[in-house]
């Protein structure tokens, strides 16, 4: 991180991108309202559409709103700004400098995961190719909860909730209609949302019966004989299947069959059913079990009405006020992540890195939350999970 003594007198720029979440705008109205605070940011525009509403300067003023206004919107799930998946070409950057020095923006925020870190990274190394001052900053967020150097990421704590509540929800239909139920949650590198669905159980037969992250070689074999033995105990089965889980070669399951990229490279393996539709079939055929269903959870799980963490939303607006107040006072670029304190209670603290060390490369669950067999997760995990997610619905007497 750089650092520097005089403070910069300019305008403020802000934007989002990647995928929504129910907590991202308390990470955007913390920015905002911190920004107010400070002479020396005379302008705060936001961006529509990331990078792309800076590309066609699609600006909104939002110095002007009220305090009652920006609460209003943090409370409001998705991305008030909308959103964008775009990683800037290089004749995208000679540009968007054009545009910055137009505006005289001095204070750049970008909220989003990895691939955003990496948008951040790439503007503020060009920045200091044309000796243009800028302070430049990533905001966290990501259901995924892979970001680098983070204990975990806002936006993660609420889609865990919502994931296990719905294990929760399925568990009971499939009591009452036994058979095998296979839920494809998001995660592509990293198995935390997919592992939240633990948190759904009550009691000791309760499903998720079986979890399979991509932390894991997954093997079409083992699975069968898996749900297999899971049927026979219990005369149905649960199963939680990571949208990545990978062979033993780390080939996706999912991208062999889906050909759809963003323009960072990734596959689009949410907007697929795929997967889910591949393991109900192996298990079909596989098996003599005849009632064998799959759904897909997809998009429903970052942006639920209703279903949130009050330690997620708390924290996310926390990394919005400090990125902002970083940047203006301390005269910094870098991004925030959220630290776990040592200790049986809960308490996070909250620190920067810089740019390059959360820019584009993600992180994986530990060993010690995924169980030997591999296709489960550990009482650590739960330890881990619970205090993020918070209290979840009472489940019978």
């Amino acid at each position: 991180m750089k650092t520097a003594k005089a403070r910069l007198t300019g305008n403020m720029l802000i934007a989002q991108s990647g995928g929504p979440t129910v907590v991202i705008n308390q990470s955007l109205v913390g920015a905002i309202l911190e920004a107010k605070r400070h002479p020396e940011v005379k302008r705060i525009y936001g961006a529509r559409h990331g990078i792309k509403g800076i590309l066609s300067e699609d600006f909104l003023e939002l110095k002007k709103e009220s305090a009652q206004t920006l609460n209003a919107v943090a409370r409001t799930p998705s991305a008030a700004l909308g959103s964008v998946r775009k990683k800037p070409t290089a004749d995208d950057c000679v540009q968007l400098f054009g545009i910055l020095q137009k505006y005289n923006v001095r204070y750049f925020f970008y909220i989003g995961g990895n691939d955003s870190a990496e948008t951040a990274f790439i503007i503020n190394e060009e920045a200091k190719k044309v000796n243009y001052e800028l302070r430049c900053f990533h905001i966290p967020k990501t259901i995924d909860n892979d970001l680098r150097e983070n204990d975990h990421t806002p936006g993660y704590a609420s889609g865990a909730k919502f994931v296990a509540c719905a294990f929760m929800g399925d568990n009971l239909d499939n009591r009452a209609l036994p058979g095998v139920k296979i839920n494809i949650v998001m995660g592509r590198h990293a198995g935390f949302l997919t592992a939240a669905s633990a948190l759904a159980r009550v009691y000791p037969d309760d499903g998720p019966h079986l979890i399979y992250v991509p932390e894991r070689a997954f093997d079409l074999e083992k699975f069968a004989a898996d749900v297999k033995a899971v049927y026979d105990k219990y005369g149905r089965c649960i199963v939680a299947a990571s949208e990545g889980i990978v062979d033993k070669e780390h080939k996706s399951i999912a991208a062999a069959f889906i050909r759809e990229v963003d323009s960072h490279g990734n596959v689009q393996l949410s907007g697929s059913g795929a997967l889910g539709d591949l393991l109900a079939g192996y298990i079909k055929q596989r098996t003599q079990i005849s009632r064998v269903r799959a759904d897909t959870l997809g998009y429903l799980q970052r942006s639920f009405p209703g279903v949130f963490s009050r330690v997620d939303a708390r924290e996310a607006r926390a990394v919005g006020v400090l990125a902002v107040k970083s940047a203006v006072t301390a005269n910094v670029d870098g991004s925030v992540v959220i630290r776990r304190k040592p200790g049986k209670k809960y308490e996070a603290y909250f620190e920067l890195v810089p740019l390059i060390s959360v820019a584009k490369e993600t992180r994986q669950m530990p060993d010690a939350f995924i169980s030997d067999e591999g296709n489960d997760v550990t009482p650590a995990f739960l330890d881990y999970a619970r205090p993020l997610v918070g209290d979840l619905p009472r489940i019978g007497a």
